[in-house]
């Protein structure tokens, strides 16, 4: 259910590993543009299904990966 999950600042900032793009911007890590706040960033994300960007669903994807990774990472340290 990739579709129901909602993506958040902090997703994008995991997403970019915490690194601004040295234009003082931030880069969406789908299609690679350049954004000069990470709220326009966001605004981007929201609506890039309209402008022809499939980058709501990589983030969407990317956020569904890290969650079901940190489960298994918290079920193995629980094995130890």
């Amino acid at each position: 259910a990739v579709s129901k999950v909602s993506i958040t600042v902090r997703d994008i900032l995991a997403a970019s590993q915490w690194q601004p793009v040295t234009q003082g911007g931030y880069q969406c890590r789908s299609c690679c543009r350049i954004f000069p706040t990470l709220w326009s960033l966001k605004n981007h994300i929201q609506h890039s299904p309209w402008e022809g960007y499939s980058c709501k669903v990589f983030y969407r994807t990317l956020k569904v990966l890290r969650e079901k990774e940190q489960k298994e990472q918290e079920v193995a340290a629980l094995r130890v």
